[in-house]
């Protein structure tokens, strides 16, 4: 009896409590709730601040929208012309210039901030704003320079942010159908990778642009030129071309790589390379005469990596080729069979088979293909992003960090973006020409380049180190 009466007063407490919580609930319903369909209360709203809004930028802004909790907020562009698009969609968005003004004068406002400028300025926005405990979305490469990777990947966790690379492919569902196979053993142990893609499709291996050029007055070119070293506007530069010239780009592996390799570096056990070496095509102004061209990517180029083994597995080479250059044909790819897509492609070369993706690791497929029938494909067990790469995003910011997840959290994108700029490294120092004594052209760098990670130091030769770190013009340091 005395057991019952014991069990009925835990019975009361436990309901009294249960409906207390429950009544706690009812009256803390979200405001979005009670203001009826559509409506998002402040404090379920995620502030954004979008830095570069032209082009892709424009794009960015508008798939965040995709989330009901975001909110472009405000706006940022050097370019009036470039931003106009942009501020038409986003009427109520203040408006500025420069980013830095409007980091100093709107933090409060800002949970947010969306980086979208070309290569070069990455780094010194997204730190910028990672200091004031800003998540951030950069675009994808990470940054222009190795040390900027290094730089903002070590700024993820010392401001405790959220953050994202715009390789949305790394979202998809076909990068994860690719790890499920790899782990599968349908392929073996993997030792080659073989990547290419038809970039670049803007101008490279040109000379450096002359002649005084009046600047549009909606731009502000000392702003767009932020950290690189000063020089006279040019539109070979502004607003497209940009990306194939040394001191604003990276060139067609900045462009690509991180949408073609993203499937290597999710599904293999590798980081930073411990060697590259490469070869690039040459333009030549006349009979045995190589072209002047120092500022400027070369038209094509293969890049060749050697990653050294981990966990047990193998040392895996990696050759990237771009310009249009295609690796030879797979045996038992069908002749009439396409090899990749038309931006690119990837193969993995393993003990046991070959596994192929198109660019952002999509259609993945065994070679032969006819091994997609034949085999027992693995069930799905890792978990897929349904809500896709951007509003992932918005979401993680909204748990907080240490809470929510990204598919490239600067802690992946961070040394993914290092590995491809050491493809960088190699093509600059195989341009890099010195005059022997003789007053010929030489160029030292033509070799493999050995690379010590850990210091971010090319060891075998010191020119090349000149490319890892840049100089910034005073007012854009990056200093954590």
């Amino acid at each position: 009896m005395k057991e019952q009466k014991k069990s009925s007063a835990l019975s009361r407490r436990d309901f009294i409590r249960n409906a207390s919580l429950a009544a706690t609930a009812f009256t803390i319903v979200p405001r979005f709730v009670l203001g009826g369909n559509g409506f998002v209360a402040p404090s379920d709203t995620l502030y954004i601040a979008g830095i570069g809004v032209g082009g892709k930028g424009e794009s960015r802004c508008t798939t965040f929208m995709e989330s009901p909790n975001a909110k472009i907020a405000f706006l940022c562009d050097v370019d009036d012309r470039q931003a106009a698009k942009s501020r038409k969609n986003f009427p109520k968005a203040k408006y500025y210039k420069d980013f830095r003004q409007m980091l100093d004068k709107e933090a409060k406002g800002i949970d947010a901030v969306s980086v979208s400028t070309p290569d070069h300025t990455h780094a010194v926005a997204a730190l910028a704003a990672m200091q004031l405990g800003k998540h951030v979305y950069v675009q994808k490469p990470l940054t222009w320079s190795i040390h900027e990777a290094r730089t903002l990947a070590e700024a993820a966790k010392r401001y405790k942010v959220v953050t994202q690379m715009g390789n949305q492919g790394g979202s998809g569902d076909d990068v994860r159908k690719m790890k499920e196979m790899y782990d599968a053993g349908l392929i073996g142990e993997v030792t080659r990778v073989i990547s290419w893609t038809n970039r670049p499709v803007w101008p490279q291996g040109i000379p450096t642009p002359t002649g005084k050029h009046e600047i549009p007055k909606e731009l502000d070119w000392d702003l767009w030129l932020g950290p690189a070293e000063k020089r006279d506007y040019n539109p070979a530069y502004h607003p497209f071309n940009w990306r194939g010239w040394f001191p604003f780009g990276t060139g067609a592996l900045g462009d690509m790589a991180c949408h073609i390799l993203d499937p290597a570096f999710r599904i293999l056990p590798i980081d930073y390379p411990s060697e590259v070496e490469c070869s690039t095509s040459t333009v030549w102004s006349g009979f045995f005469q190589e072209a002047e061209t120092p500022d400027s990517f070369p038209p094509s180029s293969i890049v060749h990596f050697k990653f050294p083994g981990k966990d047990g597995h193998p040392d895996v080479s990696l050759t990237w080729m771009d310009g249009g250059l295609l690796p030879e044909r797979p045996e038992g790819l069908g002749p009439d069979e396409p090899m990749g897509n038309w931006d690119g492609g990837v193969i993995f070369e393993g003990t046991k088979g070959m596994l192929m993706a198109d660019c952002y690791g999509a259609n993945p497929r065994l070679i032969p293909t006819s091994r997609m029938q034949t085999e027992t494909l693995p069930k799905p067990t890792l978990p897929r992003v349904p809500e896709g790469h951007y509003v992932q995003w918005v979401n993680a910011c909204m748990q907080g960090y240490g809470k929510g997840v990204t598919s490239s959290p600067f802690e992946f994108a961070g040394p993914f973006t290092e590995a491809i700029l050491m493809g960088n490294l190699a093509i600059r120092s195989y341009n890099y020409k010195v005059k022997n004594n003789k007053g010929q052209n030489t160029y030292p760098g033509r070799k493999k380049l050995l690379w010590d990670a850990r210091n971010m130091k090319i060891t075998n030769f010191d020119e090349a180190n000149q490319f890892v770190k840049r100089e910034y013009r005073p007012g854009w340091s990056l200093v954590l």
